[in-house]
C-alpha cells in the first residue's frame, strides 16, 4: 500500500488525511491500481484509527456503493479504444 499511495502522489499520513480516503482511492485509481473494495474500506477506517475489519454492517454496504461509483467514475474517464468497443459488444469492462 505504501508503494502504491507513493506512486499516487501521496507520501505521507499527513498526505492522505489531507486528502481523504475517497479522493486517495481516486488518485490510486488514476495511478495504476487495480480497484480492490478492501482496500478502500481499509483506507476509510485508517483514517478513523480503526481497526480494518472494524467495517461491518449497514456501514459496509454503504462504502460498497460508494466504492463502486468510484470504480464507475474512473472508468468512465478511461472508456477510450478496445475498451469501449468490448463493452458496447457485451462482455464488458476488462478486469
Amino acid at each position: 500500500m505504501e508503494a502504491q499511495l507513493n506512486a499516487a502522489s501521496i507520501p505521507t499520513a499527513e498526505a492522505l488525511q489531507a486528502c481523504g480516503a475517497d479522493e486517495a482511492y481516486r488518485r490510486l485509481l488514476r495511478s495504476g491500481a487495480r480497484p480492490h473494495f478492501i482496500a478502500y474500506y481499509v483506507l476509510h477506517m485508517a483514517l478513523q484509527s480503526r481497526p480494518w475489519n472494524d467495517c461491518k454492517g449497514a456501514e459496509k454496504a454503504s462504502l460498497r456503493g460508494d466504492f463502486d461509483a468510484l470504480v464507475a467514475e474512473h472508468r468512465g474517464l478511461n472508456e477510450h479504444g478496445i475498451e469501449k468497443i468490448l463493452d458496447r459488444i457485451g462482455t464488458g469492462p476488462r478486469r
